[in-house]
């Protein structure tokens, strides 16, 4: 497990953006050269005890990161979690897992022989979550899971790394609204998720979000290189609450519909 905080996310963000060539360019459009606070990351995993959300929550709570909220999503058949460190200026960590028991005996037992090549070391290892997939697959497989799951066939084909990182309108210079950052991404090309609305959420709900439709990249599977989405890059924007502090959760329904940046079918 890490010790230092900066050095995992550090590690976190330069395999995000090898997988994210894009992530590089939205930097240069909206700091103009200077850093971006990130709201939080995203990670996704299946609920299989040797690699489920707590596994991948220990990387941080070892750290101080704390349990601050639970999600359910009941059409995508996942629970999540998000943590925050009594430093608020680090990120939240927002982890997501996928309740494999309430999918088909096909997806079941493909999932559980991924799992099944996974050493349980190497979950405790200080790169586990940023260290990729842990298992051979062939596209066809890929394919399948496709049919039943965007997000089982995201993590059979990524396995463990940031599936986001957030850009923090609050603390981002030049740019006080959502809608005049989506304008500047759209102006430069950008394609961003339309799923719910281009903006997802309120200042009712206290937290606006849009993101990018996840990078194409060439993967390579056992069989075959195929083009599939990777990660996308999100953008948040926090209201205060009643007592003047900015909202630090999240909202269920919002990020229900951020989950389909990767979507394959639609990209």
């Amino acid at each position: 497990m890490h010790t230092d905080i900066n050095a995992l996310f550090a590690a976190l963000w330069q395999d995000y953006i090898q997988m994210t060539p894009s992530a590089a360019k939205v930097h240069e459009l909206l700091g103009h050269g200077k850093p971006i606070i990130n709201d939080h990351i995203a990670l996704r995993t299946f609920n299989i005890a040797k690699v489920n959300l707590a596994v991948l929550a220990e990387h941080f709570t070892s750290l101080g990161y704390v349990a601050c909220g639970d999600y359910k999503f009941e059409q995508k058949k996942l629970i999540a979690k998000h943590f925050e460190h009594p430093d608020a200026t680090q990120p939240k960590v927002f982890i997501s897992e996928l309740l494999v028991e309430e999918f088909s005996s096909a997806l079941q037992s493909t999932i559980q022989g991924l799992i099944a090549q996974v050493d349980e070391q190497a979950t405790k290892a200080d790169n586990f979550i940023y260290s990729g997939r842990h298992w051979t697959l062939d596209s066809k497989t890929y394919e399948a899971l496709l049919e039943e799951s965007e997000y089982a066939a995201w993590v059979a084909a990524f396995g463990y790394r940031a599936n986001h990182f957030t850009v923090s309108i609050n603390h981002l210079e030049g740019f006080d609204t959502l809608e005049s950052v989506n304008d500047a991404l759209k102006q430069a090309g950008f394609v961003l998720n339309t799923s719910g609305g281009e903006i997802k959420g309120s200042p009712e709900v206290l937290l606006e979000q849009s993101s990018t439709m996840a990078d194409k990249i060439a993967v390579e599977f056992s069989d075959a290189t195929v083009e599939i989405p990777s990660c996308f890059y999100e953008f948040a924007l926090r209201y205060p609450k009643a007592n003047g502090e900015l909202y630090t959760g999240f909202v269920a329904a919002s990020a229900d519909k951020i989950f389909e940046s990767t979507n394959a079918k639609k990209a």
